[in-house]
């Protein structure tokens, strides 16, 4: 087979890739040495920014299948328009806090990240492997994550730092149990769960309006390390998980999860006990069951890291017809912060990026920026309207109204003040070893922490349950009963 010509990236045909052109066989390089410096230039920019929270992650392709005949009931998106309906897409998994060379076995949330290329646009449902979050105020979201980072001082990772930000945002308690269980160290990317966490909206053709959480249920079986064995695969191989994933599709062992969802009625939402819009609170199922509504499988590796899963950008902004968003004021942050995440990171011309471009015609008036490299639109017109058959606006597809009053405030976050019964029920839930194993977790965390600071969120744990407070408390040689109510001024509002 004839092979290709190397050139230099303008497309100028190479003699020599070996050596660099000097005065001599022993004297300096030269300044016109192109390919040189063209090479050294690349090499010295192939590593963008990397993503500051979700840095290390694996990814793949796959497809959804609509397995629910009724789904057009709830939506109009054309993805479930009808049984057997097959969509492509593609997840990337992730942990949260660590660096890109970090172990994907650390003790973490995992992102869950999906793009659905749907007729009608991209989808995407950019979600975690648990259904809630540490905060529900995004006014709070870059101090939370600076505490899961390192410190200024030492640039180490900091107990300290974690603890006493949970200590005194108690709202955290119901996702700190849950990173301090089992579930804090999957074995892997395929025994896991993911969930939207956030409330979404779903319209259908009437134009009526059900709230939703995600959940996609692993078809593979949920398995965990415990804190011993993920602490010697964080040594024995700190890629594990990218491993473990990469190794099962190739093998044609194609991971699977069943995607559910549960529904609430517009109405309902306006008077339910808990605020269906807080992110640190679940929907119990027995008020919300769920309902099945497709499969996903991935069946095929990328071919390239960086261009297919470095260069992934998913948004939650994105959703098709018949999809929407909630008050979810994390959520409604999240629409703004992603896309300038990745402008930042990749340049604003991201979205046409192979990866991340829609798989359906797509038209816009959006010109020019950093690397712009699809025509650019040619010499069709820059502006809107126009009387030169550009692309135009069709009535059908605007936004439902959403009826909203009251007064605009910095309202605070935390005049609801149940942060306890829903981590305990999630205590109680767990067998004895699992509590045994969750309680061993958080002594370890928060051994070297000081006194004050585990006094403050001992209180927490005997809130939500008195158990859940004295297997701490003891582990810690505190004894439960001398563990009194901290400042509350310090969080919460009296």
């Amino acid at each position: 087979m004839e092979k290709k010509q190397l050139t230099t990236a303008a497309g100028r045909p190479l003699g020599d890739n070996q050596n660099s052109l000097t005065v001599g066989p022993r004297g300096p390089v030269v300044f016109e040495d192109f390919l040189l410096f063209e090479k050294m230039a690349h090499f010295n920019r192939e590593r963008i920014p990397e993503r500051v929270v979700h840095a290390k992650g694996s990814g793949a392709y796959g497809y959804f299948v609509c397995t629910n005949a009724n789904m057009p009931r709830y939506s109009s998106a054309r993805l479930f328009s009808s049984l057997g309906k097959r969509t492509p897409t593609f997840l990337r998994f992730s942990t949260v806090g660590g660096e890109k060379g970090s172990a994907d076995t650390e003790r973490d949330p995992r992102g869950f990240a999906l793009k659905f290329y749907t007729e009608e646009g991209n989808w995407d449902m950019v979600g975690n492997n648990t259904p809630v979050f540490f905060i529900r105020d995004p006014l709070k979201f870059s101090d939370f994550i600076h505490t899961q980072k390192r410190d200024p001082e030492t640039n180490l990772k900091s107990p300290t730092m974690m603890w006493d930000f949970w200590s005194l945002s108690p709202e955290s308690l119901h996702q700190v149990t849950i990173l301090f269980s089992d579930r804090g160290t999957p074995d892997g990317y395929r025994h896991m769960d993911g969930f939207s966490s956030h409330t979404f909206s779903l319209i259908s053709s009437k134009n009526e309006l059900v709230y939703v959480k995600w959940h996609f249920k692993t078809k593979q079986g949920i398995k965990n390390f415990t804190r011993g064995q993920a602490e010697v695969m964080r040594g024995a191989d700190p890629d594990y998980a990218q491993r473990d994933l990469f190794n099962a599709i190739q093998k044609g062992d194609f991971p699977a999860w069943r995607v559910s969802v549960q529904i609430m009625p517009e109405k309902e939402a306006e008077n339910y006990h808990i605020n269906p819009f807080d992110l640190t609170k679940v929907w119990p199922h027995k008020d919300y069951p769920l309902l099945d509504v497709g499969d996903l499988v991935l069946d095929r590796n990328p071919e390239n890291y960086f261009a297919e899963v470095e260069q992934a950008a998913f948004e939650p902004k994105n959703v098709v017809p018949g999809m929407g968003y909630s008050p979810d004021k994390m959520l409604q942050a999240r629409l703004i912060s992603y896309p300038d995440a990745h402008r930042y990171r990749l340049g604003v011309n991201y979205d046409s990026l192979p990866v991340n471009r829609p798989q359906c015609p797509m038209h816009n008036y959006q010109r020019d920026g950093a690397m712009r490299f699809d025509g650019n639109a040619g010499s069709a017109p820059n502006y809107e309207p126009n009387s030169f058959n550009g692309p135009v606006e069709d009535a059908s597809f605007r936004e439902r109204p959403l009826q909203i009053s009251g007064s605009v405030d910095r309202h605070n976050h935390r005049l609801d003040g149940d942060y306890y019964t829903q981590p305990g029920n999630l205590f109680r839930l767990m067998r004895p070893d699992e509590q045994e194993r969750l309680i061993g977790n958080i002594v370890a965390s928060l051994k070297g922490v000081p006194a004050e600071i585990q006094k403050r969120q001992l209180w927490h744990f005997k809130q939500a349950d008195p158990a859940y407070g004295a297997g701490v408390a003891q582990g810690l040689s505190w004894d439960i009963k001398d563990i009194s109510s901290p400042n509350r001024k310090e969080f919460a509002a009296d």
